[in-house]
């Protein structure tokens, strides 16, 4: 990948970061553009340009696509269509700094829903980590302010980013029904599979007179989220995760929100504030003891 497909470490940087600029672009576009026509156009590109390089791939991988094409649909729903859609709507109502902070909640998610759907063990230390971030969700919403607290009211914006992380976390739960399939084949379902799901929504937003505003913002963003979070992202992490495995690339997810962050303020002129900060600490601190791994059982042989 541009001559640093050997290197993990700058990989795994750099895929985070693309996601982030999803959050700052979606923002910037969001009064310019219907949000889930953008949605589609971000997974039409990248189904179409896929593709063409997977096609030998997704023929040779068809039998498992086709006896598998529900869990591809469900998690095209929950990971694409709806998860980006939602997320561009929700831009029009709250900041892309809140966005990347409440997008923490991730891994907090997936264990929840894996115990609510599959039964998968929550241990206590996870139960502490889910209500400490928990409690980093609340002082952002409410500001650290009492009166706000007193008076409290879900920003809309909020609460369509908090289904899109319930969405994230069924899609997580439910890639383990994945069959074994190429890389490329299973980004080219996701794209396809999402970008079939939005085109009705596309539709009704475009007949109902909501219309692009034809700017280089608009071009620009939109080539962005369709090439940056979609293709290279995925490219980029999948590749370092190969590299060194899963375990150790995990912790990379976490500059998402810093990166978020960073841009929000200076391309956007965002303003980080006291709840912000202390939010976000409660919110790694929680995903922290959320997802670390507890000791390794004693093998059979040393009793």
């Amino acid at each position: 990948m541009f001559g640093i497909g050997n290197r993990p470490y700058l990989l795994l940087a750099l895929a985070p970061l693309f996601w982030s600029g999803n959050h700052v672009f979606g923002r910037a576009f969001a009064e310019h553009a219907p949000p889930f026509s953008v949605a589609t156009l971000r997974w039409t590109f990248p189904a179409l340009l896929i593709g063409t390089i997977a096609w030998r791939h997704v023929r040779n991988d068809w039998p498992a696509v086709k006896a598998h094409w529900k869990v591809f649909f469900l998690l095209s729903l929950c990971g694409g269509s709806l998860f980006t859609g939602l997320q561009y709507l929700g831009l029009h109502y709250t900041t892309a700094l809140n966005v990347s902070v409440l997008n923490s909640l991730g891994p907090v998610a997936i264990a929840v829903i894996g115990a609510i759907l599959f039964g998968d063990r929550l241990l206590p230390r996870q139960m502490v980590g889910i209500a400490t971030s928990m409690v980093g969700v609340l002082a952002i919403v409410t500001q650290l302010d009492l009166d706000v607290a007193l008076h409290f009211r879900f920003n809309f914006g909020d609460i369509l980013m908090l289904s899109t992380v319930v969405g994230w976390g069924v899609y997580s739960a439910f890639l383990r029904f994945v069959p074994q399939v190429h890389w490329l084949t299973f980004i080219f379902m996701l794209a396809a599979f999402s970008a079939i799901e939005g085109a009705p929504v596309m539709i009704w937003e475009l007949a109902s007179g909501q219309r692009f505003e034809m700017s280089w913002l608009v071009v620009g963003a939109v080539a962005y989220v369709a090439i940056f979070p979609s293709i290279l992202a995925y490219g980029a992490w999948n590749r370092g995760v190969a590299l060194i495995g899963g375990n150790r690339s995990a912790p990379f997810l976490h500059l998402t929100p810093l990166y978020s962050a960073v841009l929000a303020v200076v391309l956007l002129g965002e303003r980080i504030r006291l709840y912000h900060i202390v939010g976000f600490a409660l919110i790694l601190v929680g995903v922290y003891l959320a997802a670390r791994r507890g000791p390794k059982p004693a093998s059979p042989s040393a009793d």
